[in-house]
């Protein structure tokens, strides 16, 4: 099947801020318009990067935003095809969106709540560096490594090595979806910036019941991100 014209030479403009998110954006939109359409083939990675004025590891960020909302398939040997006009409930390696919005408000929850209990100073100045650092990234991919390890570090700040384990390896999972949420909503990632913040602010404060409160109100946005995103209802 062939690439219609009215898409090969439709000119895209990329702002450098935001390539990953804008190249994304374009191919889903095509996708789900019928632009391209379902058995289409992609051109290659190269031919990608020439036509919207990236790099290759930005198309590549791009098609995997694809992929994890079920919108394309890469086929080892044949390249990238268009198998969906409609995102699918998506996966992150192992778990399921709904394995992680169902899971992480029983670990995540108590953990700030005790992290307001008993973490130590030198703790706090770690969860509140990562906090800075994350309000001045402008670069996706780091914002998104430095949101889990915000995480990891509120389960490490609740002494208990449960919560700790469970978050450390659900971690690539959160990245995963952390990322494909700020590739398509574009106030999501500055949502979260203030919902950590509060967060933090909790536990800085030692409050059990307000740490627990905001993570909830956290995973709460998450998930409504989630549903929006993919037009999903993940409730029982």
């Amino acid at each position: 099947m062939n690439l219609p014209d009215s898409w090969s030479d439709r000119s895209v403009k990329i702002p450098r801020a935001s390539a990953s998110e804008v190249v994304f954006q374009d191919l889903r939109g095509a996708i789900e318009s019928g632009e391209l359409v379902v058995g289409v083939k992609l051109p290659p990675e190269a031919a990608l990067a020439e036509r919207y004025g990236v790099s290759r590891s930005v198309v590549r960020e791009a098609l995997r935003s694809c992929a994890t909302l079920g919108l394309t398939e890469t086929r080892t040997g044949s390249g990238t095809f268009v198998i969906a006009s409609r995102p699918v409930s998506p996966r992150y390696g192992a778990f399921s969106a709904r394995d992680l919005i169902e899971a992480r408000p029983y670990i995540e929850v108590p953990a700030a709540g005790w992290a307001a209990r008993r973490r130590t100073d030198e703790q706090l100045k770690v969860m509140t560096g990562l906090l800075d650092r994350m309000d001045a990234e402008t670069d996706g991919a780091d914002w998104v490594r430095l949101d889990a390890r915000l995480h990891l570090a509120i389960a490490e700040a609740s002494g208990n090595d449960v919560f700790i384990s469970v978050v450390g390896a659900i971690r690539g999972a959160l990245s995963e979806q952390s990322r494909l949420l700020n590739e398509s909503i574009s106030e999501r990632r500055e949502a979260s910036d203030g919902e950590h913040r509060r967060i933090v602010d909790a536990i800085a404060a030692g409050d059990y019941a307000h740490a627990s409160d905001r993570m909830r109100q956290h995973l709460d946005r998450v998930e409504e991100s989630v549903e929006a995103l993919f037009g999903l209802d993940l409730e029982p």
